[in-house]
């Protein structure tokens, strides 16, 4: 099998890159990120798609920064959703199958219980419209699977681990909102998921998180315990307290209920205190 990665320098796209072979040997993996070619750009996409002949297209690429999305919307929408229409049509021209991640803020929060599969969406951002966008435009593909995470962190790149860890060295009080709660999510447990679902080409929307809803708050004292560190060094504010304030609205409750995989007799992903401990563990080490 080949597998096409975009966004393969984030940090699914990383984790993606180790995790299809090792789960099969066989497997030859093609990574392209930002410099090989204009995600947003439909000749360069059915050049390079085609180029490379692959059997499953998965799409990690996107516009993931949240609040710039909105002054910034064009980007946003060509980035999150126009370009998941050209990979839609590329793979179709090639028979892959396509693979898109897609997010919790696809939800605006209000429900007050998980949201599964099947609720209807109702983006509260720019950046959530244009990736239930995306979400819409990979479902114009003759094969393909959505999975929809949260709150994604990982050994790579800018994430909210590396920003607590940081923050506890440097500071002796931490602030967090404790008034937005998800399921923290870890590329390396996302991307084994993804690959299940790629090879066997599980059709439809999946949510896929880690196990464990909490809010920022309590994900914070989660990382300082990881780290042996004293939990009560974290305060709770809530989002009006943010200084400044934030200009997209964040979802306050967007936890995932992963009931397709569930009903579909596939073991979840486990406790995100597990692959927590061992990400803090291997930051640490370096």
């Amino acid at each position: 099998m080949r597998v096409l990665v975009t966004g393969a320098l984030g940090q699914v796209g990383r984790e993606l890159l180790e995790a299809f072979p090792a789960a099969n040997t066989s497997t030859e993996v093609i990574g392209v990120d930002l410099g090989d070619f204009d995600i947003g750009d439909r000749d360069e996409v059915l050049a390079a798609v085609s180029a490379s002949s692959p059997d499953v297209v998965v799409n990690t690429a996107a516009w993931t920064a949240v609040d710039a999305a909105e002054s910034e919307p064009d980007g946003a929408w060509r980035s999150n959703a126009l370009a998941v229409r050209h990979l839609a049509e590329a793979s179709d021209r090639v028979g892959a199958h396509l693979v898109h991640i897609s997010t919790d803020y696809v939800f605006d929060g209000t429900k007050g219980s998980p949201y599964v599969e099947w609720d209807e969406p109702n983006p509260a951002s720019v950046y959530g419209a244009s990736k239930l966008g995306g979400e819409r435009e990979a479902a114009q593909a003759r094969s393909f699977t959505i999975a929809r995470t949260s709150w994604v962190c990982s050994r790579h790149g800018s994430n909210m681990v590396k920003t607590i860890m940081r923050v506890a060295a440097e500071q002796p009080e931490l602030s967090f909102v404790d008034d937005q709660f998800g399921h923290p999510t870890f590329a390396d447990d996302l991307a084994r998921m993804v690959v299940r679902l790629a090879t066997e080409r599980r059709p439809g929307l999946f949510h896929v998180t880690n196990a464990g809803a909490t809010s920022w708050f309590g994900f914070a004292q989660a990382v300082l315990e990881a780290m042996g560190e004293d939990p009560d060094r974290v305060r709770p504010i809530s989002t009006t307290d943010l200084q400044p304030p934030r200009p997209a609205p964040r979802p306050a409750f967007s936890v995932l209920d992963n009931m397709a995989l569930r009903l579909s007799g596939v073991e979840p992903l486990p406790d995100f205190h597990e692959p927590l401990q061992r990400t803090v563990t291997w930051l640490e080490a370096q």
